[in-house]
């Protein structure tokens, strides 16, 4: 039986002492918040765009707590896996365990209007998403898009949620800071 923690691996390069080329980390997220295979976030990598690369820095970047967006002025990369939602749940209970979901990794503030997911959530970033394995949709508040592997969606600070179709998906993510502006900012 395939497991989606069995994809989730990180290679990591960096230099040695003597300047050649190296791995430097080989292994699982640095950072898990739920099961691999039902749905939640799993963390590679986070890092300063505007710091200096050093290669000989041999440092763990990746998140050591799962937590929605990247912090300030920051990239982030990560895993993540969503599932069906649950057949016969009413949707106000499935609204409230979301956003208790949400909650777990501080971004029970990004759910702004649950009326067409449970899921729907506005992040501060520009999100860079590839669906790796599964069947998705992305859900907005005046559309609907089916995402099929391999297909990139640049998500730019809008309300959003994604619903798997059949089974769990695992999707690939680059999130990259920027301030929100125009009518939805603070």
């Amino acid at each position: 039986m395939f497991s989606f923690q069995d994809a989730m691996r990180r290679v990591i390069t960096g230099d040695n002492e003597l300047g050649q080329s190296v791995v430097i980390i080989d292994g699982g997220p640095s950072a898990m918040m739920g099961d691999p295979n039902l749905g939640g976030l799993f963390e590679i990598w986070e890092d300063s765009a505007s710091d200096q690369l050093d290669p000989l820095d041999h440092h763990d970047l990746g998140t050591k707590r799962a937590v929605l967006g990247p912090r300030r002025g920051n990239f982030q990369v990560r895993w993540f896996v969503v599932s069906p939602l649950p057949d016969g749940v009413p949707k106000p209970q499935l609204d409230a365990a979301m956003r208790d979901r949400f909650a777990d990794f501080d971004g029970a503030h990004h759910i702004i209007d649950q009326t067409r997911h449970p899921g729907m959530h506005e992040t501060h970033s520009i999100d860079v998403i590839c669906l790796l394995q599964g069947d998705v949709s992305l859900i907005l508040e005046g559309s609907e898009t089916r995402i099929k592997p391999g297909q990139v969606v640049i998500q730019r600070g809008t309300n959003h949620a994604w619903a798997a179709h059949g089974g769990p998906a695992l999707l690939l993510a680059v999130l990259i800071d920027r301030p929100l502006t125009g009518h939805r900012a603070a």
